[in-house]
């Protein structure tokens, strides 16, 4: 059951600390989940937690530390001593091992390192620390259980017993040869229904999706979501078995590119926390802000050229915002698609192809609009022409907003840009300036002046 985090209970949990009260505050997170403690921790004080992650046993420890914020664990990592980091580091699987020594200072590593009392736990870590912590590699932990596939079941299940004390969880058994490539995966029904004398090479499923070790986290996780896949072994250029990826590591990749992604939607070029510093915030938001100025004088600038439309058709003058808004909605929308398609990799077909489609959708929507619009403008202004010339406009710019909220995306993406960006102010300052340069020439073609 989880724990409900109130404010009587932090009351309490903060009385404890203050009146040092170990007994109880041990008593109090015995049978807490980890996760729960972390939540906890995150509330309190940093002195607070510091003082309640000494009290822990190392295990529990080490599962909290993974489970806080990560500016939270940083400051309390700063707090511990190199040995009782090393012996945290000593409860958690390697992946997890290696991202905690990844964010010590340059000056510590070394020093936690060397307090490591597991040596072939320690040489795992240093391992995949070369590797880049976006790439397969640095997802992998070097914890799991790989079979041989010269092995009779009696001798392979003695092995799977001594490996799996090192595994917290078994999704999955790997099949391996002399060489440690990978060949296949065992399953557990036929392993049990099989004679101890079998060879695991008559036992074992010689298919196996897989992952190489440089492979992008991006290309893991869209694997792993095609084949829904608990876990994925990773192998390196000679398909010698090096690791596994489990499911919890590629939940918290999806989970940070969906918080890139939709920062990058709302105008934010940097990755920043809400109790990140003024002046990070500031340089994460002004660029997309000025774009946002520039995009405004480019709108005054053409508003300016029309100025004469305005003293005749004044009426022009306050439909310019309704223009401008469908426009920057739209373009929104439709790169949204684009965007949540390529995330998937659901996008199928041509450029072209894809342009078209959107092109008789925003049609249609914007010939519903129109007709909408030209019935209310004809009722509220009593004038045809002027009615007929903003519901064109509207038609027209729907339908270019569409196809540029369509296009930018896949054109970023062709290009290795982050397609995410095309779904922000990028489109909608973009598409508010093409919507009213459209909106007075189309005006001004019909109107005649």
């Amino acid at each position: 059951m989880a724990l409900e985090i109130t404010r009587a209970l932090l009351k309490d949990v903060r009385n404890l600390v203050q009146a040092q009260n170990n007994t109880q505050l041990a008593d109090f997170f015995t049978d807490v989940h980890h996760a729960d403690i972390a939540e906890v921790l995150d509330e309190l004080s940093f002195d607070e937690a510091v003082y309640i992650i000494r009290l822990l046993d190392s295990e529990t420890t080490s599962e909290v530390l993974m489970d806080v914020d990560d500016d939270v664990r940083e400051k309390i990592l700063e707090q511990l001593t190199d040995k009782e980091i090393a012996e945290e580091i000593e409860e958690l699987d390697t992946d997890d091992a290696a991202d905690v020594i990844a964010e010590l200072p340059e000056d510590r590593k070394q020093e936690v390192m060397q307090q490591i009392e597991d040596k072939e736990h320690a040489k795992e870590i240093v391992e995949l620390l070369r590797y880049d912590e976006n790439s397969a590699g640095g997802l992998m932990a070097k914890e799991m259980v790989k079979v041989n596939e010269n092995w009779n079941v009696l001798t392979c299940v003695k092995e799977m017993r001594v490996q799996a004390e090192e595994v917290t969880r078994v999704h999955s058994i790997y099949v391996i040869d002399d060489d440690g490539k990978l060949k296949g995966r065992l399953s557990l029904k036929d392993l049990l229904m099989a004679s101890t004398r079998a060879k695991i090479a008559d036992v074992y499923i010689p298919r196996v999706d897989s992952v190489n070790v440089h492979d992008s986290a991006e290309d893991v996780a869209n694997v792993m979501r095609k084949y829904d896949l608990e876990a994925i072994p990773v192998v390196d250029e000679l398909g010698v078995l090096v690791g596994r990826i489990t499911i919890d590591d590629i939940v918290d990749v999806i989970k940070e590119e969906a918080e890139k992604d939709y920062q990058l939607a709302a105008g934010i070029t940097q990755d920043v926390d809400s109790d990140d510093s003024i002046l990070d915030l500031t340089k994460a938001r002004l660029p997309w802000l000025f774009l946002g100025l520039l995009g405004g004088i480019g709108a005054f600038l053409i508003m300016g050229k029309f100025e004469h439309t305005f003293e005749e058709n004044a009426v022009l003058f306050f439909f310019t915002p309704l223009i401008a808004a469908m426009a920057g909605n739209v373009g929104v929308q439709s790169s949204a698609i684009i965007v949540q398609g390529l995330a998937n990799d659901d996008v199928k077909g041509s450029i072209k192809s894809r342009l078209i489609k959107e092109m008789l959708l925003a049609l249609l929507n914007g010939v519903v609009l129109a007709l909408f619009l030209f019935v209310f403008v004809f009722v509220y202004e009593q004038d045809l022409m002027k009615a007929l010339a903003i519901s064109v406009s509207l038609v027209v710019v729907i339908v270019v907003a569409g196809l540029i909220g369509t296009f930018v995306p896949l054109f970023l993406d062709k290009r290795g840009i982050d397609p995410a960006i095309a779904t922000g102010p990028f489109i909608t300052t973009s598409n508010d300036i093409f919507g009213i340069l459209i909106y007075f020439l189309i005006a001004q073609l019909i109107l005649g002046f």
